[in-house]
């Protein structure tokens, strides 16, 4: 599932007409780039959510055919933020482990990886995080991994990590999540983290949460620097 609801109020006014996961890094938009290199992993089965500007997302990726990559749509009248917008799409999902990467990440994380995760979840974690070292600028909650590979609020003795937006769940993680309530997922993170069912592993390659125009720019300058000496960046 890629995560495509929100509304960018940062981003404005570029996201007042377009939605923040279509806005193009490289030439092609951020949701694209994700579809391409999940295509190329072997990941062709996708759901996207979306709410705000959502019929120009589903104009835009149509069936998703031009990206090898079969999409059905999760609309949402209002955005249901990340765990109620996971969890009003459940139906689409399946019963088994899924992966969800946000629409508005940049990243060359691997992937191809995740199956794998997925299948790995199983009586001993619900959902695996991609966790990233802290960003220069606000991000979401500090939280840390153990010697037990299990995710954690950070402590003050721990190295601060933010989450990437790449995960994989399983469903029974937003069993008592409404599916048509607004909720983010920190709530849910931090309950099951209390029972020691968050496992997690740390990245530390390129990763940038585009949620401002400058962040924009600065994605748009790694794709000319690095793209010459990987062409499938």
């Amino acid at each position: 599932m890629i995560l495509a609801a929100g509304r960018g109020e940062r981003m404005r006014p570029l996201t007042d007409t377009c939605p923040k996961p279509l806005l193009e890094v490289g030439g092609e938009p951020l949701i694209g780039r994700h579809l391409r290199r999940l295509a190329a992993a072997g990941i062709t089965e996708v759901v996207i959510n979306h709410a705000w500007l959502g019929h120009l997302v589903e104009a835009r990726l149509g069936d998703g055919a031009a990206w090898g990559v079969t999409i059905r749509y999760s609309p949402e009248g209002t955005a249901l933020e990340s765990a109620g917008g996971i969890a009003h799409a459940l139906p689409l999902l399946g019963a088994e482990p899924f992966a969800v990467i946000n629409g508005d990440i940049f990243t060359d994380y691997d992937f191809s990886r995740l199956p794998t995760l997925a299948q790995r979840l199983g009586d001993r974690a619900d959902a695996h995080l991609v966790l990233v070292p802290k960003a220069g600028y606000p991000t979401g909650r500090d939280l840390a991994l153990g010697a037990d590979g299990l995710a954690r609020p950070c402590e003050a003795d721990d190295a601060p990590l933010t989450f990437s937006g790449v995960a994989v769940y399983h469903p029974r993680f937003f069993a008592d999540v409404a599916p048509d309530a607004p909720l983010p997922l920190l709530p849910c993170f931090l309950a099951a983290m209390a029972r020691g069912r968050v496992g997690g592993e740390r990245f530390d390659g390129c990763w940038l949460d585009v949620g401002t125009v400058e962040r924009l720019a600065q994605a748009n300058q790694w794709v000319v620097e690095v793209a010459s000496k990987k062409p499938d960046f």
